[in-house]
């Protein structure tokens, strides 16, 4: 692996990263080296995740934390801090869906899915900040989604989410580059996880028509524009939206 990809002795905190897209993304890293916290509200599939990445001969610890309380994830980041030498990538992957049409929503279903994907990214960047600003140096990736850049019918909470951390990421990007802290967005498409592969049939070929790949991407294509954002050979990229979608936007 050329050096530029080699993330020796870098700390990686991925939240929502006991399973799917995050699972993925935290594996990539730690095969590049980097030690991995996992943060996840299941204990029991992160704790199984971190038994995962410990194989591939790097440290790995999980934090339950819930992202959308602020005091919650400043305690996190004290205890990563604590554990590990440094914090210098975050990977801002949870999120949740709740879906509905405009004229039927509740408040909950709105206020859930905002607080999760948008406040539950901005605590985790905002207390970030202290170790990466001290340190003058770190990676972040914010996980938006092309729902986020073309809206979606029945997803104005997802959508207003995705494209709330798409205007998070680029005044993130602005504020931090003086500290050499580089923050981008990735924005994928239709991923194949165990969430469409129990799409009805019809709804699949549906999906598939607008792209023009005419096939899902995989949790692994994710992970490694993830690994190629993070590391040095990414060194001047901050501030962008990177579509991982098979064309289905161009």
């Amino acid at each position: 692996m050329d050096d530029l990809f080699k993330l020796e002795n870098r700390t990686a905190l991925i939240t929502g990263s006991a399973q799917g897209i995050g699972k993925e993304i935290a594996l990539t890293l730690a095969k590049s080296g980097a030690n991995v916290v996992i943060n996840d509200v299941n204990r029991e599939a992160a704790e199984a995740t971190v038994d995962e990445i410990r194989a591939c001969g790097v440290k790995s610890e999980a934090v339950i934390a819930d992202i959308t309380d602020s005091s919650s994830v400043n305690e996190m980041i004290k205890t990563v801090t604590e554990q590990f030498s440094t914090l210098d990538i975050l990977v801002n992957n949870a999120g949740i869906a709740k879906d509905g049409y405009i004229m039927r929503m509740s408040d909950e279903q709105w206020d859930i899915v905002l607080n999760i994907n948008l406040k539950g990214a901005f605590n985790c960047l905002r207390a970030v900040t202290k170790p990466m600003f001290k340190q003058r140096s770190g990676a972040i990736v914010n996980i938006s989604s092309v729902i986020g850049v073309m809206g979606n019918v029945g997803q104005v909470n997802y959508s207003a989410s995705k494209a709330g951390l798409l205007g998070v990421t680029k005044t993130a990007a602005k504020e931090f580059a003086p500290r050499n802290i580089r923050v981008n967005a990735i924005a994928p498409g239709f991923i194949r996880t165990a969430m469409t592969e129990a799409l009805p049939e019809e709804i699949q070929k549906k999906y598939l028509e607008g792209i023009p790949l005419k096939r899902y991407g995989t949790t692994n294509e994710v992970a490694n524009l993830v690994h190629f954002l993070v590391s040095d050979a990414s060194s001047y990229i901050t501030g962008q939206v990177i579509h991982v979608d098979g064309g289905l936007i161009m």
